[in-house]
């Protein structure tokens, strides 16, 4: 099974309740099924993954692991899923969730602005308010757009998981019944 390859890279119960910074939430990271891999807290955690890496900003991973918790669903495979979301995707998932957004709401699709940066002789420190002022304009019809992308994307990813997962078990057993009836 491939747990046994992923359980070397898990933190121990034990170096998690004793760990100085996660000491103080204990009673939250009790739930075994934040730690076990077993089919259905992994397709949960790549579920909330997928839905907590839509949300802009870096926050991502905090609210993949706040939302782990409450689904009570694998909290490291919930974080490194929100990983999907980098510099590449960031773009193509933000036209995606504003056009279904707009699909929704009735608004155009023509009203998104340009992002006003200087790239060329900008100061940088001005980059994050212009992204700020960017997503504002953007408005309820992306954030629409998010939640409905972001519910797809976590249905596709739970269902995904599943059936690989399903998969995988059968080809085992396969492969396991064929060992048994081969003579030695």
């Amino acid at each position: 099974m491939p747990r046994k390859h992923f359980r070397r890279f898990l933190p121990t119960h034990q170096a998690v309740h004793e760990h100085r910074h996660l000491r103080h939430f204990g009673p939250l990271l009790k739930h075994h099924n934040l730690w076990h891999l077993n089919r259905n807290s992994v397709a949960g955690g790549v579920a909330v993954g997928m839905f907590a890496g839509l949300i802009p900003g870096p926050v991502q991973m905090l609210m993949g692991a706040i939302l782990a918790i409450v689904f009570r669903v694998n909290l490291p495979v919930a974080m490194v899923t929100t990983w999907y979301t980098n510099p590449i995707t960031w773009g193509p998932l933000i036209l995606a969730a504003y056009a279904l957004g707009s699909l929704v709401t009735g608004e155009p699709m023509g009203r998104v602005t340009d992002f006003e940066f200087d790239w060329t002789g900008g100061d940088w420190s001005q980059f994050l308010p212009s992204l700020y002022h960017w997503f504002l304009g953007l408005g309820e019809t992306y954030v629409i757009g998010s939640l409905i992308l972001g519910a797809i994307l976590a249905a596709l990813g739970y269902g995904a998981v599943q059936l690989a997962w399903r998969l995988y078990l059968l080809a085992y057993i396969r492969r396991r019944r064929r060992r048994a009836s081969t003579p030695l």
